[in-house]
């Protein structure tokens, strides 16, 4: 199904791939002639061909876990008014009541401050963000700024990127997203999918195939092929909007008719244009998918990359099923008793719960297709629950008039409003040792709400809503939708714009600077963040050794994002799911290095600073994680803010997981340490590490620097790398972070 091909190819006329570099252009020289390398350059602030390159966004997009840090920062950093198209939609919190009015309150603020800087408002449960993105904002040609991971656009000719809250900051002021030039790679596509085959089987099937070696990590994928042409816009957004989990830095794909089509369907047929790559194309590494080999998938937990086909699972359930328990078990220890094994009844797997949800399950094309598998058929009245979230109210409402909420609905699924919780364990978290199955994008551990810690654990699996239709349709009983016959006839999908424009508040170009903000009592501002001092001891807080530890266990999703305009408060929660004792052990260093700053050194402090023959007047003390490869999934900055308001200093890792993660990271003032992947790190939770002369060295542009350890059985040396630092980064981690480095140059 995937083939990937580890060496660069030359794309001729956009048709023919060939190896043979003989009388082609230079690779350098034909990069510049992908889709990618053209919207690039046209939105680098530099220009030119250069290796790095500055970037200036044309819209940018924010949910309501995000949008009300990423205001106060920018205001605390001289924000004026919104430059560019800055939607704000309220699809993460919508129906999670935790705290009381704290969800409304920052909703309330996010109006307010649409009218005040001159945003778009997009009330709750209206659009998913990206369906938001979709419909009113991307164009082809067009980039896209987002503080969400799955800011994806490129199935419509438009580059999405995800980041964290500080990047969005920057394009306020504009200032801009720095990268050094990309590698890009060719997605060929050949072949049409079989019936029953969706946009989330060619996705787990991609994600399952590059993730783990990191294939396509930090580079740009870029779509073509004669396969493109036989898939429907629903379908190839489905994919796109699954390529963050492959760790890319962005995609694109060629356009054509049935991307004109979709802008023409929204009234926005002007934002059409044709991108092709040019006619002698370089691309750096190259990936087959043969579409008409594709089966149905299943991405088992913990991971979208932790993939089999669906009749493999079928073939041994208990085999499988056996290892997921084992994986729980390594994970987790004695806290929790994961029991998959007996949901197998009579040789067949029986799931417990199905959603379709969310920018990439709950399209029209894929409720259309379920509607069509569960006509005249029903889930049951037992054990089994069934939910769908149609992603926008104008898909909404096109599933009621053509019928296919009607059907759904008579099958005994629950039909909801746009909403992403499902997705991040904000709504329709499973029951205890509950197995859900899910069109949505993560099935990352506790991702779904589950809580380890107090003895809860569930699930989930990612599948294409077909065969989840198809599973409920046949009891719960796990069903590949290749497996079933079934007939379409539903209406083809029209837009219809007049509850945005009864509901939505657009406001760019609208701003009027005399409105207050209005803030919650929940809304507070960011604690003081002090600059980098000549020397730097760290004190280890958690040690992970886990393969991948994701955004999600650092700073939980679900109703711990309530908190999210609580820089405090929200902070309590930093590794909870994870490390439970984190956040103590980092509360408690915190208050010594704010004694050591009132002049009374603690006893801790001054022997680990007496065994390096090191000042405590110079010399900062904070917490540091170390983790083998932190970062994976979510943009929220959250992930990096709670370890700063608690006093976090570095991170210390064999490699990050995301560049996102890592630029949160950096703009929170967290300095992005690694070391040598023969390093052995086998030091502990409250070892220290010293490293003399840091400031001097990141201001001078130095990559590298030694440390020393300091443990219980004595001092061991260690050495520590920061590369890939951009001249702004390096003042922004001696600033103390992204807005201390502002207000110093107001």
């Amino acid at each position: 199904m995937v083939e990937l091909i580890n060496q660069g190819v030359y794309l001729l006329d956009g048709k023919t791939v060939v190896s043979d570099p003989s009388g082609l252009p230079s690779a350098d020289e034909a990069r510049e002639n992908t889709i990618a390398y053209g919207i690039l350059r046209a939105h680098d602030k530099d220009g030119g061909k250069g290796k790095k390159m500055r970037i200036l966004f044309d819209a940018m997009a924010s949910h309501d876990i995000t949008y009300v840090g990423i205001i106060q920062t920018a205001r605390a950093s001289g924000l004026e008014k919104f430059p560019i198209p800055y939607a704000m939609t309220n699809c993460h919190n919508s129906l999670c009541a935790v705290g009381g009015t704290i969800n409304e309150d920052d909703h309330v603020f996010g109006l307010s401050a649409a009218k005040k800087y001159g945003g778009i408002y997009v009330p709750a449960n209206q659009a998913v963000i990206h369906q938001y993105v979709r419909e009113e904002l991307a164009g082809c040609g067009k980039m896209v700024l987002g503080s969400d991971s799955h800011t994806r656009y490129g199935s419509l000719g438009c580059m999405g990127v995800g980041e964290g809250g500080g990047e969005l900051v920057k394009q306020l002021l504009r200032n801009t997203w720095d990268i050094n030039a990309p590698e890009v790679v060719l997605v060929w596509l050949d072949g049409k999918p079989r019936h029953g085959i969706g946009p989330h089987d060619v996705a787990i099937s991609l994600v399952k195939a590059v993730f783990e070696s990191g294939f396509v990590k930090n580079k740009v994928l870029e779509f073509a092929g004669p396969g493109v042409k036989e898939l429907p816009i629903d379908f190839r957004n489905g994919i796109d909007v699954m390529t963050t989990e492959t760790t890319c830095l962005s995609s694109i794909w060629i356009t054509d008719e049935t991307v004109r089509e979709h802008y023409r369907t929204h009234g926005r047929e002007a934002e059409y244009r044709k991108l092709e790559p040019g006619k002698v194309t370089w691309y750096d590494s190259m990936i087959h998918i043969d579409l008409s080999s594709q089966e149905s998938m299943i991405a088992l937990p913990f991971h979208p990359s932790h993939a089999v086909t669906i009749h493999e699972l079928q073939a041994d359930p208990v085999g499988i099923l056996k290892g997921i328990e084992d994986d729980a078990r390594k994970r987790f220890g004695d806290k929790i008793q994961v029991d998959l094994v007996s949901k197998v009844k009579d040789g067949k797997l029986v799931a417990d719960q199905a959603l379709i949800a969310g920018c990439s399950g709950g399209t029209y094309d894929n409720l259309a297709a379920a509607a069509s598998i569960m006509k005249g058929k029903s889930i049951g009245n037992d054990y089994f629950t069934m939910s769908c979230y149609p992603q926008s109210t104008p898909v909404y409402l096109a599933t009621t008039r053509n019928h296919i909420a009607e059907e759904l609905l008579e099958a005994g699924a629950v039909i909801k409003p746009a909403f992403c919780g499902p997705c991040f364990g904000a709504g329709d978290v499973p029951a205890n040792n509950g197995f859900s199955i899910r069109h949505t994008t993560r099935n990352f551990p506790n991702r779904e709400g589950s809580k380890p810690g107090a003895g809860q654990i569930s699930l989930v699996a990612l599948m294409d809503a077909r065969s989840i239709a198809a599973t409920a349709a046949n009891g719960g009983v796990i069903t590949a939708a290749t497996d079933i016959e079934y007939e379409d006839t539903h209406k083809r999908y029209e837009f219809d714009d007049r509850i945005y424009k009864s509901r939505v508040y657009y406001g760019f170009g609208k701003a009027d600077l005399s409105l207050d903000l209005r803030y919650g009592p929940n809304i507070k501002d960011w604690p003081t963040m002090y600059p980098m001092e000549e020397n730097m001891l760290l004190e280890l807080a958690a040690v992970i050794h886990d393969p991948v530890t994701t955004t999600d266990e650092l700073i939980p999703s679900g109703e711990t994002s309530s908190y999210r305009s609580n820089p405090l408060k929200l902070s309590e929660f930093a590794l909870s799911r994870r490390c439970p004792e984190y956040v103590g052990l980092s509360k408690n260093i915190q208050d010594q290095d704010l004694e050591r700053r009132a002049g009374q050194v603690s006893i801790h402090v001054a022997k680990a600073l007496e065994a390096v023959g090191a000042s405590a007047g110079n010399t900062s003390y904070g917490s540091c994680v170390f983790a083998n490869k932190p970062g994976d999934g979510s943009a929220r900055e959250q992930a990096a803010s709670c370890q700063k308001v608690l006093g976090g200093d570095a991170n210390i890792c064999y490699e990050y997981a995301t560049k996102r993660y890592r630029s949160n990271c950096i703009n929170w003032g967290i300095l992005p340490f690694t070391i040598a992947p023969e390093t052995e790190f086998n030091y502990e939770v409250g070892d220290c590490v010293f490293v003399p002369g840091i400031r001097q060295a990141i201001l001078s542009g130095a990559e590298e620097i030694d440390a020393q350890v300091i443990t219980k059985s004595g001092v061991k040396p260690i050495h520590l790398f920061f590369q890939n630092l951009t001249a702004d980064e390096r003042q922004i981690l001696a600033d103390g972070c992204l807005m201390n480095y502002y207000k110093n140059r107001k």
